[in-house]
């Protein structure tokens, strides 16, 4: 039997943010690594995610290619069951689709997400049998609600959206917490933009990227995601035992550091460093598959095939 396969992103989850947060949940799944976005904003980092690659380890001395193969081949002990071939790059051309492939295989495909940027009507969606865009930004446990884990494999593609600014959980507003004008989405505003773009720049530019102004938010991130870990904790319940979990962000923050607030057209380490945890579900014979055991069965794969 294959796994389901629930794959988790904390958006604009920071690396530090997620390190000084409490969380036992996760932890249960697997150790954490400190990863790199393949891109520093939301949509192309889960285009790259539905090409099969999660954030990279940056590997000095490895060639891209070899990585990415390395990358695409682990997907044959998160998919489980029987399979004897390694899955190579090949099994997902000419379409570069994660979805598409693991149809291919009987997995049934669903994605639930919290950015509108990634709504129905975006590329990445044709591929899932089901796409939809929730109704609010920040209620992961509303889309944990609707998950279904009866009959064949799942494929299920969570976007979460708590950790994204103004990082207020369900039912919260920013309340005291900084407000940043100008970062609610490039769509919003852009005919009033095209019409004045120098009144969009405002008053207080200076204060709008001071690091100590901004920590408040640092810290209500590293809040939302305790708060998150407590909700992947009611998932990992819910899920049956055969479940491969994988936890990431796709793509860090700035609150302040350079002088730059947020995400997106930016250069700064800090938006590019993520977290990254897999592993099956922890209450299937007593935990999680240890990353070294998961990369020695691959690699051992790998080097009998001549990749490596």
């Amino acid at each position: 039997m294959v796994n389901h396969i629930v794959w988790v992103i904390f958006d604009s989850a920071r690396y530090d943010c997620f390190e000084a947060a409490h969380t036992p949940a996760i932890d249960r799944i697997g150790r954490a690594q400190k990863r790199y976005s393949y891109a520093s904003w939301t949509a192309p980092s889960h285009h790259t995610f539905l090409m099969g690659l999660p954030p990279h380890a940056n590997e000095p001395g490895v060639l891209s290619s070899d990585a990415q193969r390395r990358d695409l081949s682990l997907w044959q002990t998160r998919i489980g069951g029987n399979r004897q071939d390694a899955i190579t790059f090949a099994d997902f051309a000419p379409t570069l689709s994660l979805p598409l492939f693991l149809r291919s295989l009987g997995y049934r495909t669903e994605a639930y997400v919290s950015m509108p940027v990634l709504n129905p009507k975006t590329l990445i969606a044709p591929h899932f049998d089901i796409f939809e865009l929730m109704p609010v930004h920040n209620d992961l446990r509303a889309i944990i609600g609707r998950l279904n884990f009866d009959g064949g494999p799942r494929f299920m593609f969570i976007n979460a959206g708590e950790t994204h600014y103004p990082y207020a959980l369900p039912g919260e507003n920013a309340g005291d917490l900084p407000h940043i004008p100008g970062v609610h989405g490039v769509w919003r505003g852009m005919d009033e933009f095209v019409r004045e773009p120098q009144a969009s720049r405002g008053e207080g530019a200076a204060d709008r990227f001071d690091v100590d102004r901004l920590r408040p938010l640092w810290n209500k991130q590293v809040q939302c995601i305790e708060y998150l870990d407590g909700v992947i904790g009611e998932l990992i319940e819910m899920a049956p035992p055969d479940t491969w979990f994988m936890v990431t962000s796709d793509h860090g923050e700035l609150f302040g550091e350079g002088g730059y607030f947020g995400h997106g057209p930016v250069m700064h380490e800090k938006v590019f460093e993520v977290f990254f945890v897999e592993g099956r579900n922890p209450r299937r014979n007593g935990g999680e598959i240890g990353r070294d055991e998961l990369e020695a069965t691959v690699l051992g794969r790998l080097k009998q095939l001549g990749y490596l």
